[in-house]
């Protein structure tokens, strides 16, 4: 796949600045285009050109993707589970029990210290750039983006909606409802840190919920997030009191039946960032889950 992309000026737009083009008719961010722009990277007709400059009918822009970028995170060799690759995205199918990004208690040993490890093995000069996330303990598909352009549609796209992202959990009791949308703000306290709690000061938090399969006094669940909070699939459930098995900070730990939270980021469906095809990944329940589920039925 090229790392430009490009666009045929149409005769409605002659005489517009390229800067007003690129953002209301490409749908560009302003901070992408004068990151492009800084970095010499927009050409037209093959010239580079200023955000300035004023288009003509017929014109060829070209946004060229890749720049020479450093990120202050450790290579490290690490065995990833890659289920799709292109020179803008990747997913990766990640373990339980493991951080997704350096913080200050984890400094290496994290997915985006893998991930850059196997960029650079690949001669592949990007940066890690996490478009969704999960928790450490949380085990499924993660989107990472390799260019500045592919985040940017991503995220935009996720805040738009167009992103689904779909869960499988195993919760504590059997479910009222066999579907169901959970609507409840979801709020940070101070006093209550690292657990987010139900709270009208809170953010709008929607969790749309199926049951897959009722257990004995538990219940396989499928949820898919309108929003994406921290935590929000934990605090909702657990709210309800169907705390998911395993988890210690909204529900009890459960060294005999698992020794993490039961969820797993099953499904996502997305556009692609530079062709628009609608793409769909899965990535199967892991074995402590399926052992668990044997266990309950």
């Amino acid at each position: 796949m090229s790392n430009f992309i490009s666009y045929i000026v149409d005769e409605v737009d002659n005489g517009e600045k390229i800067r007003n083009y690129l953002k209301y008719k490409c749908n560009l961010s302003s901070r992408f285009c004068r990151s492009a722009a800084l970095n010499k990277n927009i050409l037209v007709n093959g010239e580079i050109v200023k955000l300035s400059y004023i288009l003509k009918a017929g014109d060829k822009i070209e946004i060229n993707l890749k720049k020479e970028e450093n990120q202050d995170i450790e290579a490290e060799k690490m065995d990833l589970d890659i289920i799709y690759e292109d020179s803008d995205i990747i997913i990766i199918n990640k373990p339980p029990n493991l951080v997704v990004h350096p913080t200050k208690s984890h400094q290496s040993g994290t997915l985006a210290n893998g991930v850059l490890y196997h960029f650079r093995e690949n001669g592949d000069s990007s940066i890690v750039r996490l478009v969704s996330r999960l928790d450490m303990n949380t085990s499924g598909l993660i989107i990472i983006a390799k260019n500045q352009f592919s985040h940017m549609a991503l995220q935009r796209d996720m805040t738009e909606g167009h992103v689904d992202k779909i869960y499988r959990a195993i919760c504590h009791n059997k479910m009222k409802y066999s579907e169901g949308t959970i609507n409840l703000p979801i709020y940070a306290s101070e006093e209550s840190k690292p657990r987010r709690i139900i709270d009208d000061r809170g953010q709008r938090s929607i969790t749309h919920y199926k049951v897959i399969e009722e257990l004995n006094d538990a219940t396989y669940i499928e949820l898919k997030l309108e929003t994406g909070r921290t935590h929000q699939i934990r605090v909702h459930l657990a709210y309800y009191e169907y705390p998911i098995f395993g988890d210690n900070l909204y529900g009890k730990e459960e060294k005999e039946f698992i020794d993490r939270q039961s969820l797993h980021a099953y499904k996502l469906r997305f556009n692609h960032p530079k062709t628009g095809e609608r793409m769909e990944f899965i990535a199967p329940i892991p074995d402590d889950m399926n052992n668990l589920l044997n266990k309950l039925k």
